[in-house]
């Protein structure tokens, strides 16, 4: 009888041929599964001597060379595709088994996916997986969430294709239904404002100082080497120092400046106002890259309002430094922002969060992974109960030191013309934060004027409204 698969893995586009590579290299034995014959022969013909693989040209085939319960990863396009491709494996399947959709789906859809496998008596895993391809193949961060028996079941497997860090791999158990690919969701939503930081970083030295794209190469590899280290700092300078070979410029400024987006920032975003959570900056990252996919609203503005280049000034040492300074102090804003979400999150859905460990697992193998993290994770362990990020001693600390230079460079964007919207918003929410009373008092007057939505006052308990318009009474409701 022919030896049986431990895993399968079905969608052999990149990220699912890379992950199945993985699987085999750490000695598993590996299902392949795709919709297209062609792709999964390819990939035994490419990589068959990488380890154990099993092809199949049918999903009967396919189900039927796994080794009970059996354990099912999809890679496909969030949606539809995800929905046709359980569909067609449910029938084929016993109580029991497992699906495990690893790719960036919507976490009320796990939700609902969870829900009706569970009528089947078939268990569901959403992981939210990070690391691009070559994390996929090398070791990526892993984020499952679901039924407690499906991750007992495959974390022998799932914590072996993982990266490690310091001997603790970069996967864990998140929590049930939705929540592993909520937090892979979130830690989406915060890379788009790690990203959107760094290209206004890049703009100011760029328009305000005229430096060229292998300068500040130069400076973002030097930031590497601080309290900035991180993959998404070390990619930048690798990106800028790359010369196009067809026209011997920079090739970045050879690239259209319109950013795509595949709708895991927005969704952060969505959530975020539904859960009343101000996450301004991964808000604002969003909402850049919408701008930046207007460029014929942008040209028309362009040639109405007009935009002439700053005149260039010299950047030294103190200028670059204030660039990241101001750099660190709204990254600092973004991932607090973006860890209340997850704790508020954790309330509302019952999920129990261990955000510490989230920190933990993001260390390596992740877009954002960073030496950042290993700060987190420490202030979590240090002060579970702080009500925010940004009040653990470290980041209080850090934010304190860089404030003047924070400030000072938002206010030389706007007067050159520069928009930092990330830099700017972060530092809005740093200023309403810290102050204890603010201008909220006269929103409510307004909304118990119009609407008699009622106030509650400072000296008092209980709900008010004035008769405003009436005899201007005080009433208590």
């Amino acid at each position: 009888m022919p030896q049986l698969a431990d895993l399968g893995v079905t969608g052999l586009a990149v990220m699912g041929a890379n992950l199945a590579r993985n699987a085999a290299r750490k000695g598993l034995r590996v299902a392949l599964h795709n919709r297209t014959n062609e792709r999964t022969d390819q990939l035994l013909t490419q990589h068959g001597q990488e380890g154990g693989f099993i092809g199949s040209h049918s999903i009967e085939e396919f189900v039927a060379s796994l080794s009970k319960p059996r354990a099912i990863i999809i890679m496909v396009k969030a949606g539809k595709p995800t929905d046709d491709v359980i569909a067609e494996l449910v029938p084929h399947l016993d109580e029991g088994d497992i699906i495990i959709d690893g790719g960036n789906a919507l976490f009320s859809d796990t939700r609902r996916r969870e829900r009706a496998l569970a009528e089947r008596k078939l268990l569901f895993v959403g992981m939210g997986i990070s690391g691009g391809e070559e994390g996929a193949l090398e070791g990526p961060s892993m984020m499952p969430g679901g039924a407690k028996p499906a991750w007992e079941r495959i974390a022998p497997m799932v914590t072996r294709m993982a990266v490690s860090v310091d001997g603790t791999p970069c996967c864990a158990y998140i929590g049930p239904d939705g929540a592993g690919h909520y937090v892979k969701m979130v830690h989406n939503g915060i890379e788009y404002a790690d990203m959107q930081l760094i290209a206004e970083a890049y703009d100011l030295m760029r328009t305000v100082y005229g430096m060229k794209a292998q300068e500040i190469s130069k400076v973002f590899a030097e930031w590497k080497a601080g309290d900035l280290d991180s993959y998404l700092i070390e990619i930048t300078a690798t990106v800028l120092a790359k010369q196009d070979i067809s026209t011997g410029s920079a090739l970045v400024d050879v690239i259209r400046d319109e950013a795509e987006q595949k709708g895991t920032g927005r969704w952060t975003a969505q959530s975020a106002l539904d859960l009343g959570v101000p996450i301004t900056a991964i808000t604002e990252a969003v909402y850049a890259r919408a701008l930046s996919g207007r460029p014929a609203q942008r040209a028309a503005a362009a040639k109405a309002f007009g935009h002439a280049p700053a005149a260039a000034a010299q950047a030294g040492p103190h200028e670059i430094m204030m660039i990241r300074d101001a750099l660190y102090a709204s990254k600092i804003i973004a991932y607090a922002q973006g860890f209340e979400q997850l704790e508020v999150a954790s309330k509302e859905y019952q999920w129990d969060l261990d955000l510490g460990m989230i920190a933990t697992i993001w260390r390596g193998g992740c877009i954002i992974r960073a030496a950042f993290l290993d700060r987190i994770r420490e202030g979590y362990e240090a002060h579970p109960d702080a009500p925010s990020l940004l009040l653990q001693p470290y980041f209080r600390d850090a934010v304190l030191k860089a404030e003047k230079a924070w400030r000072e460079v938002v206010v030389l964007a706007v007067q050159k013309g520069v928009a930092v919207p990330a830099f700017a918003s972060s530092l809005a929410y740093f200023d309403g934060l810290r102050r204890e009373r603010g201008p909220a008092n006269l929103l409510q007057g307004l909304r118990d004027y119009f609407g008699a939505h009622t106030y509650r006052r400072i000296d008092k308990e209980g709900s008010f409204h004035t008769r405003w318009s009436q005899d201007g009474a005080e009433i208590i409701i």
